[in-house]
Protein backbone atom coordinates (compact mmCIF):
# COMPACT_ATOMS: atom_id res chain seq x y z
CA UNK A 1 0.00 0.00 0.00
CA UNK A 2 2.49 2.61 -1.11
CA UNK A 3 -0.24 4.95 -2.38
CA UNK A 4 -2.55 4.66 0.63
CA UNK A 5 -5.49 2.34 0.97
CA UNK A 6 -8.19 1.10 3.29
CA UNK A 7 -8.18 -1.90 5.64
CA UNK A 8 -11.22 -3.48 7.28
CA UNK A 9 -11.78 -5.84 10.20
CA UNK A 10 -15.10 -7.37 11.22
CA UNK A 11 -16.04 -7.08 14.87
CA UNK A 12 -19.15 -7.51 17.02
CA UNK A 13 -20.88 -5.81 19.95
CA UNK A 14 -19.39 -8.51 22.22
CA UNK A 15 -16.19 -6.44 22.14
CA UNK A 16 -17.86 -3.86 24.40
CA UNK A 17 -20.76 -5.63 26.09
CA UNK A 18 -21.23 -9.07 27.59
CA UNK A 19 -23.11 -11.31 25.16
CA UNK A 20 -24.28 -14.65 26.56
CA UNK A 21 -22.63 -17.66 24.89
CA UNK A 22 -20.11 -15.48 23.03
CA UNK A 23 -17.43 -16.56 25.52
CA UNK A 24 -13.78 -15.84 24.66
CA UNK A 25 -14.70 -14.10 21.39
CA UNK A 26 -15.65 -10.95 23.32
CA UNK A 27 -12.11 -10.23 24.53
CA UNK A 28 -10.76 -11.31 21.13
CA UNK A 29 -12.97 -8.76 19.33
CA UNK A 30 -12.00 -6.08 21.88
CA UNK A 31 -8.34 -6.73 21.05
CA UNK A 32 -9.15 -6.59 17.33
CA UNK A 33 -10.81 -3.18 17.68
CA UNK A 34 -7.85 -1.88 19.71
CA UNK A 35 -5.48 -3.20 17.03
CA UNK A 36 -7.45 -1.29 14.38
CA UNK A 37 -7.00 1.95 16.34
CA UNK A 38 -3.26 1.38 16.67
CA UNK A 39 -2.93 0.43 13.01
CA UNK A 40 -4.83 3.58 12.02
CA UNK A 41 -2.36 5.62 14.05
CA UNK A 42 0.71 3.85 12.67
CA UNK A 43 -0.40 3.65 9.04
CA UNK A 44 -2.14 7.03 8.80
CA UNK A 45 1.04 8.87 7.73
CA UNK A 46 1.23 6.47 4.76
CA UNK A 47 -2.34 7.32 3.74
CA UNK A 48 -3.74 3.98 4.90
CA UNK A 49 -7.08 4.13 6.71
CA UNK A 50 -8.26 1.35 9.03
CA UNK A 51 -11.85 0.57 10.04
CA UNK A 52 -13.45 -1.94 12.37
CA UNK A 53 -16.95 -2.85 11.23
CA UNK A 54 -19.18 -4.07 14.06
CA UNK A 55 -22.21 -5.83 12.66
CA UNK A 56 -25.15 -7.53 14.26
CA UNK A 57 -25.37 -11.31 13.99
CA UNK A 58 -25.11 -12.60 10.44
CA UNK A 59 -25.88 -16.11 9.29
CA UNK A 60 -22.37 -17.30 8.52
CA UNK A 61 -20.57 -20.58 8.88
CA UNK A 62 -18.58 -19.20 11.81
CA UNK A 63 -21.76 -18.09 13.57
CA UNK A 64 -23.25 -21.56 13.33
CA UNK A 65 -20.95 -22.61 16.18
CA UNK A 66 -22.49 -20.13 18.63
CA UNK A 67 -24.87 -21.77 21.08
CA UNK A 68 -28.51 -20.60 20.68
CA UNK A 69 -27.63 -18.52 17.60
CA UNK A 70 -31.26 -18.38 16.41
CA UNK A 71 -32.24 -16.77 19.72
CA UNK A 72 -29.44 -14.23 19.25
CA UNK A 73 -30.81 -13.37 15.80
CA UNK A 74 -34.34 -12.93 17.11
CA UNK A 75 -33.16 -10.74 19.98
CA UNK A 76 -31.09 -8.60 17.60
CA UNK A 77 -34.14 -7.85 15.47
CA UNK A 78 -36.31 -7.17 18.49
CA UNK A 79 -33.86 -4.71 20.08
CA UNK A 80 -32.87 -2.78 16.96
CA UNK A 81 -34.56 0.62 16.57
CA UNK A 82 -35.02 -0.12 12.86
CA UNK A 83 -36.61 -3.45 13.85
CA UNK A 84 -34.84 -5.63 11.35
CA UNK A 85 -31.78 -7.77 10.89
CA UNK A 86 -28.92 -6.78 8.64
CA UNK A 87 -27.48 -8.90 5.88
CA UNK A 88 -24.03 -9.24 4.39
CA UNK A 89 -24.84 -6.62 1.72
CA UNK A 90 -25.34 -3.99 4.44
CA UNK A 91 -21.80 -4.65 5.63
CA UNK A 92 -20.54 -4.57 2.04
CA UNK A 93 -22.21 -1.24 1.30
CA UNK A 94 -20.68 0.25 4.44
CA UNK A 95 -17.22 -0.96 3.45
CA UNK A 96 -17.73 0.35 -0.07
CA UNK A 97 -18.64 3.80 1.28
CA UNK A 98 -15.66 3.86 3.66
CA UNK A 99 -13.33 3.00 0.78
CA UNK A 100 -14.47 5.97 -1.31
CA UNK A 101 -13.14 9.54 -1.27
CA UNK A 102 -16.37 10.52 0.53
CA UNK A 103 -14.86 8.99 3.70
CA UNK A 104 -11.26 10.04 3.12
CA UNK A 105 -10.92 11.66 6.56
CA UNK A 106 -12.35 8.73 8.53
CA UNK A 107 -10.06 6.21 10.20
CA UNK A 108 -9.57 4.33 13.46
CA UNK A 109 -13.18 4.11 14.58
CA UNK A 110 -15.54 1.20 14.96
CA UNK A 111 -18.51 1.62 12.63
CA UNK A 112 -21.70 -0.11 13.75
CA UNK A 113 -23.84 -1.76 11.08
CA UNK A 114 -26.62 -3.05 13.27
CA UNK A 115 -29.93 -1.25 12.58
CA UNK A 116 -29.11 0.96 15.60
CA UNK A 117 -29.05 -1.86 18.15
CA UNK A 118 -25.79 -0.67 19.75
CA UNK A 119 -27.48 2.48 21.08
CA UNK A 120 -30.05 0.58 23.15
CA UNK A 121 -29.28 -0.12 26.81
Amino acid sequence: MIDGGVMFAISYLGANKVVPNYNVMGPVKAALEASCRYLAYELGPRGVRVHAISSRPLKTRAASGIKHFELLLNEAARRAPLGELIDIMDVGWTCAYLATPFAHRLTGDTVYVDSGANIVA
